[in-house]
């Protein structure tokens, strides 16, 4: 049987001054992880779905379920994250315009 050591002061007193100096570095790599980049309408993805920036710009003739009234910002699939953009988890990885549409508009409720 091994016996245990005594942590000494000075080793946790490292150990904490370490945990705190990575703490900023790591918060400042996570933001970044997370941060989307915004979709480009002719995204393979976007165009397969008809995803516009602006929903005023929906060609209704290609695409009969439009209505005026839909937009990422009302579409359950869209969480608002800043400036207008949020992420849809029909995207994942990507911002959306908050006024923008696609084929995929699910009315939130």
């Amino acid at each position: 049987m091994q016996k245990r050591k005594k942590l000494s002061r000075r080793l946790v007193v490292k150990a904490g001054t370490a945990a705190m100096a990575t703490t900023p570095l790591l918060t400042i790599l996570g933001e970044q992880a997370w941060s989307a980049e915004r979709i480009s309408e002719s995204h393979p993805t976007a165009v397969a779905l008809g995803y516009v920036h602006d929903g005023s710009n929906v060609d209704a003739s290609q695409n009969p379920t439009y209505k005026i009234d839909q937009r990422c910002d009302n579409c359950v699939q869209y969480s608002a994250t800043s400036d207008g953009w949020g992420t849809c988890n029909i995207f994942p990885g990507f911002e959306v315009a908050g006024p923008g549409w696609c084929k995929v508009w699910v009315v939130k409720t």
